[in-house]
């Protein structure tokens, strides 16, 4: 998909319930389905541990490095109806989900709206995050570092890479 006013913006995907991977290959795959937007890249899966609540299940999680027509909001409402296409119900703040898709980078805006805060605030704090996006945005920079930098003093024990291919998100 080529044409002007595009953007590059990188999402976090993650999920605990039911078939994750198949969630998060679905939400891809309808955020790949629209028009306004086209998956670029999608890092490996990674099972990570819990952040915030730890009483629940392990976490697969992903990044994707999306191009889109869409404005930041748009691009937030494709995300959120995808979830809600998938039935994600929101009952507990980092609690248990099925799917859950942040944005994390839209081009090199920053949006501070109700809902919408770009960059991602927490995004710099969370190795489930910086991991995957790494792999598919090794050179990104966030807070004048490379992704590699923020890395080096992450905690990042306990993630461990989920061996499929590159192309999960299509099945």
């Amino acid at each position: 998909m080529s044409g002007r006013n595009r953007h590059t913006a990188y999402l976090s995907l993650g999920g605990n319930l039911g078939d994750p991977a198949a969630s998060m290959g679905a939400a891809l795959r309808m955020l790949d389905a629209d028009s306004g937007t086209e998956v670029v890249a999608v890092s490996s899966l990674y099972r990570t541990p819990p952040w915030g609540k730890l009483d629940q299940p392990d976490f697969l999680n992903a990044a994707a490095e999306v191009s889109t027509g869409l404005t930041p909001r748009g691009l937030l409402d494709l995300c959120l109806d995808a979830e809600r296409r998938l039935k994600r119900v929101r009952e507990e703040r980092w609690g248990p989900r099925l799917i859950d898709i942040d944005i994390l980078v839209f081009g090199d805006l920053t949006v501070h709206e109700e809902g919408l805060e770009i960059p991602h605030p927490r995004m710099l704090e969370r190795a489930f995050v910086l991991v995957p996006l790494a792999e598919i945005a090794p050179d990104f920079l966030a807070g004048g570092k490379r992704l590699a930098d923020h890395l080096a003093g992450a905690d990042t024990a306990g993630i461990e890479r989920v061996p499929r291919g590159r192309d999960w998100w299509k099945d």
